[in-house]
């Protein structure tokens, strides 16, 4: 008789490895053998030092393909000397389980590693399942599920829907899943003025007057009232620098940044269209010249409510006794990149102690997480 996968085992063996991006930590490799054990087939899909992995049990191609895409990088662990334990001790002291990734997301990995090698043991599926782990979701992004994504495709590989693994109850295990994310983007403002002393303002273009008002007009400039899953749009001015340390003369540049959450009313090109136009009012009124950069994390996305969601939903409130509340609050996940490929929710822990000194769960929440997962791959296969 085959042993089931013990998740909070799982989930301590992954925290034991240092895996803080960009660095594998040996967490990839840990994984690739308990998966390969169950009968997967996996492969390394690293790109520019990027480590990932990619995992199927099943048939390629097949009609039924059901994806779960998480991380095993973390974030760094700030002043080790403030931890109550190990940050890489995957200590577990009580009921909680303590260390970097405890739940943002190793456990999350784990759980649902344990899960699919219990199931396809069990009752092997007539279908697919995909496992497809980064190590980069902690940094830029850039080479991580996207590098995934882009293997698959040149591959021929595919996900029928996918699973993201992030935490995402705030307070209690079931009471929140993700169907959407705002979308994110970053704008750099650079002012062109005339420097001049401060006594003669006349003789010069303050930068400073001009960037003050065009941050105090985008600002003060609500961008929408919510939509019909997702709460308002938001504008953040996060920086106005100029670097000037002289009293008496105003500066030539100066320079400023904000940041937008933005829901489905709008697209990350329509809202620089709108910071360009505004600009060019505030140009044309003080003659100061503005140059504007954009960065996009990612455009806002809905899965909306269907069978997927309802399958998922319904898994969470039959191991939970709650009903989730269909959520697109919060930062961004790979689940924007993934909802190119197929349709994508997300469904994890709670993310309550994520990025903080002694991170932790707590051990029941993963021993849960594991029967919920396996129940969405149970229903998803009848």
């Amino acid at each position: 008789m085959t042993l089931s996968v013990d998740p909070v085992r799982l989930s301590a063996d992954l925290i034991r490895c240092p895996s803080v991006t960009p660095e594998e930590g040996g967490a990839l490799v840990l994984l690739q053998g308990v998966l390969e054990g169950a009968g997967f087939e996996c492969h390394r899909v690293d790109r520019n030092g990027t480590p990932n992995l990619f995992a199927r049990w099943g048939r390629k191609g097949s009609n039924r393909t059901f994806g779960f895409n998480g991380h095993t990088d973390v974030v760094p662990v700030g002043d080790a000397a403030a931890w109550t334990h190990d940050p890489f001790g995957g200590e577990i002291e009580g009921d909680w389980l303590w260390g970097r990734g405890a739940t943002d997301m190793k456990s999350g990995v784990a759980a649902f590693v344990a899960a699919a090698v219990d199931f396809v043991r069990e009752t092997p599926p007539d279908g697919a399942i995909v496992v497809a782990i980064t190590g980069d979701e902690e940094g830029p992004g850039t080479d991580g599920t996207v590098a995934l994504l882009d293997w698959m495709r040149t591959e021929g590989e595919q996900m029928s829907v996918c699973l993201v693994g992030e935490p995402t109850c705030p307070e209690r295990m079931g009471e929140m899943m993700k169907i959407g994310r705002r979308g994110s983007m970053t704008v750099h403002f650079e002012a062109h003025g005339v420097q001049g002393h401060s006594a003669y303002p006349h003789r010069a273009k303050n930068p400073l007057h001009a960037l003050v008002q065009l941050m105090d007009r985008v600002a003060s400039h609500p961008l929408d009232r919510g939509t019909d899953h997702f709460d308002a749009s938001t504008l953040a001015v996060t920086t106005i620098d100029t670097g000037n340390p002289a009293s008496n003369v105003i500066p030539a540049r100066a320079r400023a940044t904000v940041n937008i959450r933005f829901n489905d009313a709008h697209t990350s090109a329509s809202l620089a269209d709108w910071l360009k136009a505004e600009a060019a009012k505030v140009a044309a009124e003080t003659g100061v010249r503005f140059a504007l950069s954009v960065e996009v994390s990612g455009e806002s996305f809905l899965t909306p409510p269907g069978d997927f969601v309802r399958l998922v939903a319904g898994s969470v409130r039959a191991e939970t006794g709650v009903e989730p509340v269909l959520s697109t609050s919060g930062g961004t996940s790979d689940a924007r990149f993934v909802k190119d490929h197929c349709a994508v929710v997300e469904f994890g822990l709670v993310g309550k102690t994520m990025h903080q000194v002694d991170e932790r769960v707590e051990l029941a929440q993963i021993t849960q997480l594991k029967a919920v997962y396996g129940r969405i791959l149970r229903d998803y296969f009848a």
